[in-house]
């Protein structure tokens, strides 16, 4: 092929790409810097149907990416080159998959020819996710007799990222040089309307009426049952739930990532405080459950997960719309794969009949157990004028105003959400990256909620959180980002002072500990964040109301992982002294 014949191949490829993916309707594209890309960044950085977000770092890239595909429920496609620039996508390509989130990973490749002959930036990249993504096309070099199968394979692309279970499609892209487009034929093709070449329609998984009318049956027989509603639920489930919840009479155990917690629907039925109080071994052993339904990913909480341990005679069904298969406990008996919230409608509706009327002991015990604890957690954390990580985050549910996007880090933070930020009926959305739990690209996540439109955003981070994805702030420079950053320094790995490496006293802190001693101060300016150091509440509240004007922002709360363990274990021996004046348990023996 001429060089003549294959630019203009190669610009009429491009284009069809650029039109392929806002016919698909993807609107962003998050673009590195790169020689062998070029062709296809030309094209969508041209494109009057995309945006381009330009991102420096191809790791960061990916997690911002992920992020504003969270925000906008909708696929983001990433652009890098070739070589090692592929290779730093797969943490987001990874967290994409087992969160289900839309990505379309478009990278560029060399030829066949200069593959594994030693040519520069030149990797084996076919497969490189392995099954971290949904779908991988090598694709041939621009060819315009192939343009039919070009459109199709968009169209699929686009099609299976956004199918349940959502997550990330893998398209590499060879191109021979040259590698400029012919700008007035890409101007001339880009000027035409887009219109789709495929078109997927996806629908709700459901199960027939019977099937639903049989386990309405069996359910209204069980008086001792729980609904769980972990991470990452689908949208809007939360008022379905709570109807589900009263007409069964069941409590909800109310992940704060999952959408359920906040918001409001939020009654008496959404419980926050289960983390504080299932770790009292009485309460736990003594209210043991017929049956469970649950909803999204494994909860947060570490009690919950051995509460269902302790009682694996229990009737356990889980609902999934991704069809995957969400039970590390193994206990699960019954896998129902069908649309969350057209199931929540049709079971609620069959329940109507039946529907009990006042609550029940059970319910009563749940209940009473939700309002003794989260008294017990107030009263003992608004009372210390001192900061802490627990008491933080039993503040943010008053401090964050309605509308609110909290993105919370792996490790402690999420943990402390779990067990401080109480149910609200105030509208508030909590997320995080728990599909893998890793503590990589969270600043990048964070700033890709704000770029697709969470505002106000507040993420409230760990010192090593930060550390890790530090390069990810030059993204609200950059893009003109809105953000909090809420950093909880304790000079390094909290959590490890709470798990038997503590123990390890002589290579504790070298190994688990890891403190650096980074003055966060300087990273704020040289990213044009305001910075604050709070040193107490008072001004903590002050830096975080005064961050909503707009703008970067880093509040700094530094804490010691020492007093941290003993602000954390002297609360639960005043949530069992709760439960006891309750009566939910027998006392302990003198």
């Amino acid at each position: 092929m001429n060089t003549s014949v294959y630019l203009e191949a190669l610009t009429r490829w491009v284009a069809t790409i650029a039109h392929g993916l806002a016919a698909g309707g993807v609107r962003d594209v998050v673009v590195c810097p790169g020689s062998r890309s070029a062709p296809l960044a030309l094209a969508v950085a041209r494109s009057p149907h995309l945006r381009v977000w330009m991102h420096l770092d191809e790791r960061s890239a990916g997690f911002f990416a992920l992020g504003m595909a969270r925000a906008r429920s909708a696929p983001v496609a990433v652009l890098c080159t070739s070589g090692t620039a592929v290779a730093n996508l797969l943490p987001a390509v990874v967290e994409a998959s087992l969160a289900r989130v839309p990505l379309l990973l478009l990278t560029a490749d060399r030829p066949p020819e200069l593959r594994e002959n030693g040519a520069p930036q030149t990797i084996d990249q076919i497969n490189i996710f392995g099954r971290h993504a949904r779908w991988f096309v090598d694709l041939p070099t621009p060819e315009s007799a192939l343009l039919p199968f070009l459109r199709a394979t968009l169209g699929r692309a686009i099609g299976l990222a956004r199918s349940a279970p959502a997550g990330p499609v893998h398209l590499n892209l060879p191109f021979r040089e040259p590698l400029v487009p012919d700008r007035a034929l890409l101007a001339t093709l880009l000027a035409e309307p887009v219109t789709p070449a495929v078109q997927v329609t996806t629908a709700r998984r459901m199960i027939g009426g019977a099937e639903i009318a049989a386990l309405a049956a069996s359910l209204v027989a069980y008086r001792r049952g729980l609904i769980i509603a972990g991470p990452d639920c689908p949208p809007d489930l939360g008022p379905l739930l709570v109807t589900l919840a009263h007409r069964l009479r069941f409590p909800i155990l109310a992940d704060p990532l999952s959408g359920v917690r906040y918001g409001p629907h939020v009654d008496e039925l959404a419980l926050g405080a289960y983390d504080a109080f299932l770790r009292d071994e009485r309460f736990a052993a003594g209210y043991a459950p017929e049956v469970v339904l649950r909803f999204g990913a494994m909860p947060t909480s570490k009690p919950v997960l051995l509460y269902l341990q302790r009682h694996p005679q229990a009737r356990q069904i889980v609902i999934d719309g991704g069809a995957g298969w969400r039970d590390p406990t193994s206990l699960a008996g019954e896998h129902v794969q069908v649309d969350e919230r057209w199931f929540c409608l049709a079971l609620a509706d069959a329940l109507a009949s039946s529907q009990r009327e006042g609550p029940t002991l059970w319910m009563r015990a749940w209940l009473t157990a939700e309002q003794v604890t989260r008294a017990a957690i107030h009263d003992h954390l608004f009372a210390q004028p001192t900061i802490s990580e627990p008491g933080l985050f039993a503040r943010l549910e008053e401090w964050l105003p309605a509308g609110a996007t909290l993105f919370v880090g792996n490790s402690m933070p999420v943990r402390d959400c779990d067990s401080f930020l109480g149910p609200r009926s105030a509208s508030l959305t909590v997320t995080g990256n728990r599909g893998a739990n890793g503590i990589d690209g969270l600043v990048s996540t964070a700033l890709g909620l704000a770029a697709g439109g969470a505002a106000p955003l507040v993420m409230a981070l760990g010192d090593l959180s930060l550390l890790h994805d530090a390069n990810g702030l030059l993204a609200a420079r950059l893009h003109q980002l809105n953000a909090t950053i809420l950093l909880i320094n304790n000079d390094g790995g909290g959590i490890f002072s709470f798990l038997p490496q503590a123990g390890e006293t002589d290579q504790f802190e070298l190994l688990f500990g890891t403190p650096h001693g980074i003055d966060f101060a300087p990273l704020a300016a040289l990213h044009g964040a305001r910075y604050t150091l709070a040193r107490d509440w008072p001004a903590a509240r002050a830096a975080l109301q005064e961050s909503f004007a707009g703008g970067l922002h880093l509040i700094e709360i530094r804490t010691r992982r020492d007093q941290n363990v003993i602000d954390h274990r002297q609360i639960w021996p005043l949530v069992s002294a709760a439960l006891e004046r309750a009566g939910l348990v027998e006392r302990s023996s003198p």
